[in-house]
């Protein structure tokens, strides 16, 4: 278990990570139409919905009563749908700025370096309780942890999405 998340970790961020070092800083700032997200936006509100991790698993736990990985298919199914569309809750809405490309690829691998130490030194079956998404009971360790997997690449598609309508242009 501990191996093949860690293998998606690693592979999630690496796409995330290319696509995000496609853009120059200017492209990475651009406004493609009135209402959209930067990519720097897309990649800030990433940075926010994957933050802290740590202290979410350092805080409340217990053992967990179902399957620790339950709730992965239905996360894999909603935010893997790129023909749905969502609305962000407030607290994860980038501020509309000029955003650094080297400043957010260091957010990004801290991040990631955060998941991977979690995914070697958490019992994943743990349940946290001290959070969670609306709409779904609480999360183990190992769903909020493929969360951040699929929240990340739903997010790479849109990125994607943007760089390709950028360099058409």
């Amino acid at each position: 278990m501990k191996t093949a998340l860690q293998k998606n970790i690693v592979e999630t961020f690496k796409k995330l990570n290319e696509i995000l070092s496609s853009f120059s800083n200017e492209e990475l700032n651009i406004v493609l139409y009135k209402g959209s997200w930067t990519a720097g936006q897309v990649v800030q509100h990433i940075i926010l919905g994957n933050s802290g991790y740590p202290e979410l698993f350092n805080g409340k736990t217990q053992k967990t009563i179902r399957k620790y990985d339950e709730h992965v298919k239905e996360l894999e199914i909603l935010f893997l749908n790129f023909n749905t569309k969502m609305n962000a809750p407030d607290f994860l809405k980038p501020e509309m700025k000029n955003y650094n490309k080297n400043e957010l690829t260091l957010s990004l691998h801290e991040i990631e370096s955060e998941l991977l130490n979690a995914s070697q030194n958490y019992d994943l079956t743990l349940t946290c309780v001290d959070f969670n998404v609306p709409g779904f009971e609480n999360f183990t360790i190992y769903e909020w942890i493929n969360f951040a997997l699929v929240h990340s690449q739903r997010h790479t598609h849109q990125l994607n999405s943007i760089f390709k309508m950028l360099t058409k242009v």
